[in-house]
Order: C-alpha cells, then structure tokens, then sequence
C-alpha cells in the first residue's frame, strides 16, 4: 500500500529546510565569539547545508512511494536529524567541548555535556542514514512506476 507523500508535509519539509538554512546563516556571523570558531564554523555549514537537504526533500516529496507510515517515519527522522545535527555542533562552539569531533577541535567536557553532544551525534547520523534508505526506496519505487504506466 504506497501512498504519494502529503504535499502537508512537502511543504514543512520547505519551511523547516530554509528556517535551518537562515539558523545556519546568523551562526555565521558569531563564529568569533564562540568558545571554538573551528567548530561553529562547523555549526555554520551544518545548518546551510542541512537547511538545504530538507528543502531537496521537499522539493522530491511527491515522489516519494511509501506507506504513510513510512512516510511519517522517514518526515520525523529527517527533522530531528537535522535539526540535531545543528544542536550537537552549537553546543560544541559554545562549550567548546565534543570529544567526538576532535578535528573540529573538541575537547572531553564534563560527562554530562560530553554525553548529550554523543548521543545527539550517533543519534542523527542513525537518523539520517535511515532517512536516505527510506527515501532511496521511495523515488525507486515511483521510477518503477513510471516504468509501468
């Protein structure tokens, strides 16, 4: 039972992706002032660049051949993961803690803090890798489609 995705949910997919990519524009302008510019830096193209995957998503939403189910899942997954994805990193800048991204220049934090920027990272990218398969799954469907009719 596949269903054509709620253009509802198109539309929040728009909105959403470009209030993440307008979030990830004003962390730009205060990548100085934060405990670690490497890593809001990071924060900056984080949000532009999960700003437009969700507006991508939105833009192929319609295309997408799953359950509604399915869809509400791979919809939610995609907002979290995103927006999750931006959280970890601006808590990082701002604590300069996240030893899970010493590149950027995280330091081990307090466990706590350490703990929350953790789980949101493994967390999101679970999220987002299911996001794709979901998705992946979707548009080759609706091209099986088109192949048929």
């Amino acid at each position: 039972m596949e269903r054509h995705a709620s253009p509802k949910q198109s539309g929040k997919l728009l909105f959403l992706g470009l209030l993440l990519f307008l979030l990830g524009l004003i962390i730009g302008l205060f990548v100085h002032q934060t405990a670690n510019p490497r890593m809001a830096l990071s924060a900056h193209l984080e949000g532009v660049m999960n700003g437009i995957f969700l507006m991508v998503l939105g833009l192929i939403w319609k295309r997408v051949r799953l359950s509604k189910r399915a869809l509400a899942i791979t919809f939610w997954l995609a907002v979290y993961g995103t927006f999750a994805n931006l959280a970890a990193v601006i808590i990082a800048a701002i604590t300069g803690f996240g030893k899970m991204m010493p590149i950027a220049g995280g330091q081990a934090g307090p466990a706590f803090l350490d703990g929350v920027i953790s789980f949101l990272l493994v967390s999101l990218s679970l999220c987002m890798i299911a996001v794709c398969i979901l998705s992946l799954i979707g548009i080759y469907r609706h091209l099986k489609e088109d192949d048929a009719g």
